[in-house]
């Protein structure tokens, strides 16, 4: 490899690092404290037995006393220096220094007693040595302990700054300098980008929307040539989990330019003005590689409307940043042939000044998949998945009504991870349907202690359920019904709703009806009510409350409505309504409910021999499926061709 890339083969010279200073700069304070002043001499050491008896032999000339390290200098005659004794240290020193150099040096303990036996041995011996006293510092020493405190603060001030920005390069966003620039990832349009149209199932007329941006990006003369623009921006608004972030790699992928992705939430920082700095510097870095795409998911963390919720009256950094974002989709600074994708499943909340013309030119809805669109879901997600048999997918995609793109993903997942929890090595139909339950209802809890007066309660509160949604015409058609514990339910019953676009107030009813089936069970077989009705009750109460108060289908209040769009009245702390007509409403409610209720229960006691087969079939098998009901009840007269599926097994 080295060949190919260094055809000369010349050696490649090491890349230059800043750690090279500051280890030279070690290294010269280490040299200097070891070799300096009089290290560099061949001086050695001594002890006071062996300078006593120098001393005494005459061959001192001069002893230098330093006073503040306790050490004593030692300077030999010229003719100590021609004796054998002192041959190793009359020799030349290694770095010769301009003034007298000491032969020998020694500690010494008191100074006092070191002093007196000095003046004792030249008092015997008669000698003339001289005796000096001296004070010692080391510079280069004395520098090096003052400064070291202060090398040692700056050095880890450059460590953590390091940390900080993620390593020696840093990058956008990282260092503290750098905070205010985009932390928006740039995706190389050639490696980066796999995703295209083909990985996105279902969502056609979204497809159709953002496929126009791709071509405005590829050929934007086709539409210039006319006097047309290439749009500003597009905004992706649906449920979680129908593919809105999916939609946008697609984009991205297939439109072959510079994508820029990143959060809402990272234009938020803890300091003032960030934001704003960082909108400036992505929309500068995408015009630097214009034609360019700008995602920015969940935007609803800085779109917000303006004004709605700041009581403090303090300055609002969320604000400054929206007014940039405004400033540079559509202000004097224009961006040209740099288009803005955005996401978010709350677009009520967003700022009107936001989702103008200009800025965000189209407002695409990504809903959740129909029949036809789930069973394309079903076919990308099956790819990768080993099944034992073929799947009907016209039968998993009705087994899986209001289900999103994300959770059908789930469900294939969930499928695979149940075959292989079972030793299979492929996966089955009926690992799917568990899939469903398992995601539906939770997961199953066979060893949960119940009684068996409780476990009989649960047996005649979903065979009610299963019994009334039998007998009415606009209830749901059951799949199947189980007393067996699943998350925090002790009995379930799944249905195959109808997929409808409008709602009328006959199937509503019907619904309420089924839904208040177990709690009228339980009364009409054994004259009291349980706790166990609570999920019914909360869903009844929010059907019966939506169609008084917000579809207008109350006959008492009329044709009005309190809903509003545009989520404005969630910031509000009154009402809509006034305190007579809130009573009116609430009576309504209870009105509707009760006389629902009343309605399963004239249903059950005409039906109350079956309803107790059911049930008793039920405490049996545990689990029941539509041919059960149709052995007790026939077949099901209001019962659409559509709706004759195939058994789950």
């Amino acid at each position: 490899m080295a060949k190919e890339n260094n055809p000369n083969n010349t050696p490649k010279k090491p890349r230059f690092s800043s750690w090279w200073i500051y280890g030279v700069v070690i290294a010269l304070i280490i040299g200097f404290q070891f070799f300096g002043g009089s290290n560099f001499s061949s001086t050695e050491k001594t002890t006071t037995s062996e300078l006593q008896e120098f001393l005494r032999n005459g061959d001192i000339s001069k002893i230098v006393i330093i006073t503040n390290t306790r050490q004593a200098k030692v300077y030999l005659t010229e003719e100590a220096l021609n004796k054998d004794v002192h041959k190793g240290v009359a020799e030349k020193p290694l770095f010769p220094s301009t003034g007298l150099v000491p032969q020998y040096v020694l500690d010494y303990g008191d100074l006092q007693i070191f002093q007196n036996e000095i003046t004792e041995i030249k008092k015997e011996n008669n000698l003339d040595t001289i005796v000096e006293f001296d004070t010692e510092s080391n510079v280069l020493g004395e520098i090096f302990l003052t400064l070291l405190p202060f090398a040692l603060i700056i050095g880890i001030w450059i460590y953590l700054m390091r940390r900080m920005s993620g390593g020696a390069g840093g990058g956008a966003g990282g260092q503290i300098f750098n905070i205010g620039k985009s932390k928006a990832k740039l995706f190389d349009e050639k490696t980066d980008t796999r995703t295209s149209f083909k990985d996105v199932a279902g969502l056609e007329g979204a497809k159709e929307e953002v496929q126009e941006i791709v071509e405005f990006l590829k050929n934007p003369d086709k539409y210039t040539s006319l006097g047309g623009k290439i749009p500003k921006g597009a905004l992706l608004v649906g449920p979680p989990g129908t593919g809105k972030t999916l939609l946008a790699k697609a984009v991205a992928g297939e439109a072959k330019v510079p994508f820029f992705s990143l959060s809402g939430s990272d234009f938020v920082e803890m300091f003032v003005g960030v934001g704003a700095s960082r909108v400036r510097d992505l929309f500068k870095q995408a015009k630097d590689k214009s034609p360019a795409i700008i995602f920015i998911d969940e935007i609803d963390a800085i779109g917000r409307a303006r004004g709605k919720n700041n009581f403090t009256g303090s300055n609002d950094e969320r604000e400054n940043t929206l007014n940039q974002l405004l400033t540079e989709m559509d202000g004097f600074g224009t961006n040209t042939n740099v288009i803005v994708l955005a996401a978010t499943n709350r677009a009520d909340v967003l700022d009107k000044a936001l989702m103008r013309a200009g800025r965000f030119d189209r407002q695409i809805y990504v809903d959740l998949p129909d029949l036809n669109e789930r069973k394309e879901i079903f076919e990308v997600h099956l790819r990768p998945i080993k099944t034992a048999e073929t799947l009907d997918l016209d039968f998993l995609a009705k087994q899986t009504p209001g289900f999103s793109g994300a959770d059908i993903a789930n469900v294939c997942n969930e499928a695979a991870l149940i075959a292989a929890r079972k030793e299979k090595k492929a996966v089955t139909k009926q690992d799917f349907l568990d899939a469903v339950d398992r995601i539906v209802g939770g997961l199953e809890k066979k060893n949960k202690i119940i009684t068996p007066d409780e476990k009989k309660t649960i047996a005649f509160h979903e065979a009610g359920h299963a019994t009334v949604s039998w007998m009415l015409e606009h209830a749901a058609p059951l799949v199947k019904v189980t007393i067996v514990p699943r998350g925090q339910s002790l009995g379930a019953a799944w249905y195959l709703p109808e997929e409808r676009l409008i709602v009328r107030p006959e199937q509503m009813l019907d619904e309420m009806c089924a839904t208040m089936g177990g709690r009228a069970a339980e009364k009409v077989m054994f004259g009291k009510i349980s706790t166990g009705a609570l999920s019914d009750l909360e869903k009844v109460t929010k059907q019966a409350r939506a169609m008084v108060t917000i579809y207008g289908l109350n006959d008492e209040l009329g044709n009005i409505t309190y809903y509003d769009s545009s989520g404005q009245n969630e910031y509000g702390f009154t009402k809509p309504y006034s305190e007579e007509t809130a009573q009116k409403i609430d009576q309504e409610i209870s009105k509707m409910i009760e006389k629902q209720y009343e309605r399963a229960i004239k249903l059950l006691e005409e039906n109350k021999d079956k309803l107790t087969e059911l049930a008793e079939r039920l405490l049996d098998k545990e689990v029941i499926f539509k041919d059960d009901l149709e052995k007790i009840f026939g077949q099901r007269p209001f019962e659409k061709e559509e709706e004759k599926l195939e058994p789950a097994e």
